[in-house]
This record gives C-alpha cells, structure tokens and sequence, in this order.
C-alpha cells in the first residue's frame, strides 16, 4: 500500500515538522547585497536592484525588480538620503515585506554631508595639524575618528543650497560599518527564520573576520596618502578618508552627485595649484568630462576610485574586494609621488 495518503494525511493534521522556507530579500546596491549574500551563503540568494556601474542616485526599476519587490520578505536598503526614489516602489509594491534601513542602524557610524566649506576647512585644520607637529615634534590628532565639519546650513561654492545636517549616505566605504551591518542583516534574517539563525549568524561572523584582516592591510597600504592632496569626481568617499586619515581638498560634485555651478569648477580650478593636489580620482558610473577640464594644463595624474564595485562579480565576495581596490587606488596615487 502506498504511504503517500499517509504522509499526506499526517501533513494536513500538522504531524509532519514545518521546514521554514529562507525569506526572498531584495538589496539596493552592490555592496549591501554582497554583505547580505555573505550572511544568507549557503541558505538562499538575494536579489540585487542597483547594478554595479549604474548610479543609485537615480534609477528606474525594471518589471522583473517591481516583481521582486512585491514577494519579498525582507528588503535591505542604504535609505532615503541614498535612493530617495525607492521609497515610493517600497510603499506601493513591498507594503507586506520587513525593511531594514542600514544608515539608521544601531552601531551605524553616521557622517553629516559635507559642503565646499567644510572641504576647506578640514584642510585648514589639518595644516594647522602639521604645523603644531612640526612645533611640537609629535602629534596628538587622531585622524580615524574626528568628522571635520560644521554642521550648519549654508550655500556652498557648489552653487546649491544644502543642508548640512544630513547624511550622508555612503557609509559603506567605512569598513566598521560593514562589519555592523553584517550583524544587523543576521539578526533580521535570525528574527524572520529561526531555524536558519545560527547559520546567518556564523556567516555574519565570518564576514566580519574577513572585514577585520582586510582593514590591517589597508591601514598600512594607505598611510603614504596621509596628508597628500587629492581631489575626486564625487564627493563619495569621506566614510574611508576619515578613517584612515586622509584628505579631500576638493570635488567636482557633491555627495548627491548634483551638477555643480560654473562659478564652482573656477574655484576648484584655482585651488588645484594653491594646494599642490598630486592626484585626481574618477568614478566608473559618472561622465568624468569635468573632472578632465578642471584639471586641463597640469601634471596631475588620473586614477579611478569605485565606490559601487563595479568591476566585481556581485557576490559575497564583491564587498571586500571593494575595499581592497579603493586601497590600491589611493596607494597608487602615493606611489607616484615616488
């Protein structure tokens, strides 16, 4: 006789054990989504919005995403002050799934967004720095942790009124934030599915080992760049800089990738030499035409900085190898002041 009418039976009373099924999650961008594959490795895959090499500042979701957003479980996004256009898609089509908004999580090193002024500033304390150093012979700033702003509204050289107390949002390129939003995914995903809580957990904490072996090696790859003027393409990049002490001395476009005014670019082109910048930096996403102009009649060496990971394989292993390509990019500024 067959057991099938059995099981089946057993099954509708409840006799058999329910196996959970691992909650489909949809990320926004290619970092988010490599930390939480490292955290599902093994249980499920997520899904990812914002492909490497496309700005999230911008962007319209395909119908194939729409469809992923409406049978999601779990949605994990940067938030509101990354990709201001996900929230009405997150209402409308994910109004059943859990969201976890990683810029306002606990742990979550936060930086203000910076304006022009700020930028100047920042390097008016850090030659001061130098300059109490080189009277005092040692030097009692610690670079990692000071956010050098004044956190005030104000129009900037930009051309664009901001305001100074937001976010912002790149704070991914801060390592310890990775290793605090791993934590955060695993105990969502532990909450959602218990059964699998030890698995998300161990991988959250693999993640973070990982994370910890990648920041040595960058502490000592970057330091050559501490005090060596740069300037980039986008203002994306302050989460890293302060960590590990170096210094912006101006951008092409803010932190919200805005176009910036004629009046701006003329600074920026007037500071280039007052400042001695060694280094200007590009983004694979964005068309670097400007930063070329600005920087037109000077020996001042192009190199590429990818804050989205773009050349990556989006994966588990894209959020590392991202911080490791930022750290060889700065080193490879500092090796040609060799």
């Amino acid at each position: 006789m067959s057991k099938l009418p059995l099981i089946a039976a057993l099954a509708a009373a409840g006799a058999l054990p329910a196996w959970a099924e691992v909650p489909r999650v949809v990320t926004d961008i290619a970092p988010v989504h490599s930390l939480t594959a490292q955290v599902m490795k093994g249980l499920g895959e997520p899904v990812l919005l914002v492909q490497p090499g496309q700005s999230p500042h911008s962007y319209a979701l395909r119908p194939s995403q729409a469809r992923a957003l409406q049978e999601a479980g779990l949605v994990v996004w940067v938030g509101h002050a990354l990709t201001p256009w996900l929230e009405k898609p997150l209402d409308a089509l994910a109004e059943k799934a859990e969201t976890l908004e990683l810029l306002d999580g606990d742990g979550t090193i936060e930086r203000p967004y910076r304006g022009a002024a700020d930028i100047m500033a920042a390097v008016a304390r850090m030659e001061q720095a130098q300059d109490d150093h080189d009277d005092h012979g040692h030097d009692d700033h610690d670079h990692g942790d000071h956010d050098g702003h004044d956190h005030e509204a104000a129009m900037d050289d930009d051309g664009h009124n901001h305001d100074h107390n937001g976010a912002d949002p790149h704070a991914w390129l801060d390592p310890e934030n990775g290793k605090v939003w791993l934590g955060l995914i695993a105990e969502e995903l532990a909450e959602l599915d218990p059964e699998h809580a030890a698995t998300y957990r161990a991988n959250a904490a693999e993640g973070q080992a990982r994370i910890d072996a990648i920041e040595t090696q960058l502490k000592a790859e970057v330091a050559p760049m501490r005090g060596v003027p740069f300037v980039s393409y986008h203002d994306a990049f302050q989460y890293f800089e302060l960590r590990y002490g170096l210094q912006l001395t101006g951008r092409v476009t803010a932190s919200d990738a805005s176009d910036p005014s004629p009046a701006h670019l003329d600074a920026l082109r007037d500071r280039l030499g007052e400042l001695g910048v060694r280094c200007a930096f590009t983004e694979p996403q964005f068309d670097t035409r400007l930063l070329s102009a600005a920087i037109a009649g000077r020996d001042i060496p192009i190199l590429e900085l990818d804050p989205l990971g773009r050349s990556f394989e989006p994966g588990p292993d894209l959020y590392p190898q991202l911080l490791e390509a930022v750290g060889g990019s700065f080193a490879a500024c500092a090796a040609t002041l060799k």
